[in-house]
């Protein structure tokens, strides 16, 4: 393990909070176990710092709002800031995103809690802002990696439809899990890459 580098001589402005890790890790977890067990709707500050054991400043400190700290923590086990594979190939790229997106949806509290966010996105334009604006984002930036990669291959031709494309690659997968609730086998991501390599080549033929 490298040495830990020299102290900066750059301090914090005095009177600054210095945000404990071990408190930001009790609150993301009650904000998980609250959200799974009353939903957004229902989910409160003061119940989330209640359940922390902490007080209200501590949750405030971090985020300033409910919908922010939902978001930010949500994105944390649903997307990721992952980088776009590179297998060499658009089925190799897909099955690995495929296999990433199910591992996000099978979480056992991403399953409850995505939707009943996009429930709350329906009735609130803020909710759905919010949510286009980070989990629709990263999975642009991905998926668009991921087709210009094919493009410079020759794996498909230039100018595919980027949110045709998106659809075709994480609808079937989010169809399975969070709404019938489906256990999928890797059998089945394998086939469903096959599939959705085909789908992608010929909706750009």
């Amino acid at each position: 393990m490298p040495a830990d580098p020299k102290p900066s001589s750059r301090r914090p402005p005095a009177g600054a909070a210095v945000l404990r890790e071990d408190v930001t890790s009790a609150i993301r977890g009650a904000v998980f176990e609250e959200l799974a067990s009353v939903g957004y709707g229902r989910m409160s500050i003061e119940a989330v710092a209640r359940r922390a054991g902490v007080g209200k400043t501590a949750v405030y400190r971090r985020w300033p709002a409910k919908l922010d700290m939902v978001v930010d923590l949500v994105l944390a086990i649903a997307v990721q800031d992952l980088p776009a594979p590179d297998t060499g190939s658009l089925r190799g790229d897909l099955r690995v995103l495929l296999a990433e997106a199910a591992r996000a949806l099978r979480h056992p509290l991403a399953s409850q809690i995505i939707p009943d966010l996009l429930a709350e996105a329906a009735r609130n334009p803020e909710i759905a802002g919010k949510l286009d604006t980070v989990l629709h984002g990263t999975q642009r930036r991905i998926g668009t990696a991921v087709l210009r990669a094919a493009e410079v291959r020759d794996e498909l031709p230039p100018g595919i439809d980027i949110d045709l494309a998106l659809d075709l690659i994480v609808g079937p997968l989010y169809w399975r899990l969070a709404i019938t609730r489906t256990p999928l086998t890797d059998d089945h991501l394998d086939r469903l890459a096959s599939a959705t390599t085909a789908a992608l080549i010929g909706s750009a033929s």
